[in-house]
């Protein structure tokens, strides 16, 4: 198997709880956070945490559509947030946390908007699907202390609260795509 790797981008709240559940995948490699889709260069954290630089948080990874397809991963991306809620997931609050996928390719244009179109039309969610699909923007990884964060902080209370509920869920839903090490 030769095949070239294809990068994603996708902002659905967190990035710590959006690189916890990616990374578990079979199929997808070098899952990291930062920051895109803002007005500045190299945003830090904490102007990014407080609305003011317009950046989303956001993960950047890339996969093998030979193991995992971008079908697979939208529809991981839409099981594990709450795509109606503009600009919030649970309690982070701000433009920092919308629903957005920063696509590569025309090809993940057109999937993506088939996808939620697809999801309206089956009235998967109660209310209107709020994701927005921009072409991808420069990608600021974040701070060292946010990589893998769940990976090493997993007794911290906003893990436990937030981020197993996640993996949980994607466990039970995902198993057959997941790397056996997160079995």
């Amino acid at each position: 198997m030769n095949t070239k790797l294809i990068t994603a981008t996708f902002a659905n709240g967190c990035f710590w709880c959006t690189e916890a559940v990616f990374q578990r995948f079979n199929g997808i490699y070098n899952v990291r956070s930062g920051y895109t889709g803002g007005a500045i260069k190299n945003p830090p954290y904490r102007e990014v945490c407080q609305g003011r630089t317009g950046h989303a948080e956001a993960i950047q990874f890339d996969y093998n559509p030979d193991i995992i397809t971008y079908l697979e991963l939208l529809q991981i991306f839409f099981t594990t947030h709450d795509p109606t809620t503009l600009n919030r997931q649970g309690n982070d609050v701000g433009t920092q946390y919308r629903s957005a996928i920063y696509y590569h390719t025309e090809d993940q244009r057109l999937e993506s908007e088939n996808f939620i179109a697809l999801l309206e039309k089956e009235k998967i969610f109660d209310s209107k699907i709020v994701t927005e699909v921009t072409e991808a923007k420069p990608f600021y990884l974040a701070e060292e202390e946010h990589s893998s964060y769940y990976n090493n902080n997993k007794q911290q209370g906003y893990c436990q609260f937030i981020i197993d509920p996640k993996i949980n869920k994607i466990k039970k839903l995902f198993q057959d795509k997941l790397q056996e090490a997160y079995l």
